[in-house]
């Protein structure tokens, strides 16, 4: 999959954007409503934030990191490989979604939440804005990042934003899913 370098920060930045909106309109909601379960195996709405947040630890870090010391110059395409698509089509929305495994680690289930982990998932959402405006002037193909599940498999940076930015919005909609619940 080759895609314009630009039009793909566009795309990212848009989802970022929704995602951000969609969190900014759960503040409204009352702590009840954002802890409710439909039973005792499923997740709260902040638990499905918290297990962003929990991402967004490890990704932040290591994409500003990359970011500063890559060496490559942008180019005007980006190019994916069949890992990056796995990846970022594995944890993407979709209708029908496939349940997946979590890692213990990125595992929220119950988590005491509050207020902060909204606030936590807002300010995360601002740096990767922030990051990917700056990723517009390093190679999206080039420079590579490892992945949270292992330090030994790199994905390319593009595939490392996609990855996490697609995981995101798959759980705001679950999010939001639960919330469509709880007012029933």
């Amino acid at each position: 999959m080759a895609v314009a370098t630009e039009k793909l920060i566009q795309n990212l930045l848009e989802i970022t954007r929704k995602n951000l909106n969609s969190v900014e309109q759960l503040k409204m909601q009352s702590i009840d409503f954002l802890n409710w379960k439909h039973n005792s195996e499923s997740w709260s709405i902040l638990e499905c934030i918290e297990h962003l947040n929990r991402y967004g630890d490890f990704y932040i870090p290591e994409i500003t990191n990359k970011i500063k010391t890559s060496k490559y110059k942008s180019s005007k395409t980006f190019k994916s490989n069949w890992l990056g698509n796995y990846f970022s089509k594995s944890v993407s929305y979709n209708e029908d979604l496939n349940k997946m495994k979590t890692f213990k680690s990125m595992n929220p289930l119950n988590s005491e939440l509050d207020f902060k982990t909204l606030e936590k998932f807002i300010n995360q959402q601002y740096q990767i804005i922030e990051l990917l405006d700056k990723s517009k002037n390093v190679n999206l193909d080039k420079t590579k990042t490892a992945i949270s599940i292992s330090k030994l498999i790199k994905l390319r940076l593009g595939d490392t934003f996609r990855v996490l930015i697609y995981h995101n919005e798959r759980h705001i909609k679950q999010a939001e899913k639960t919330l469509e619940k709880a007012r029933k």
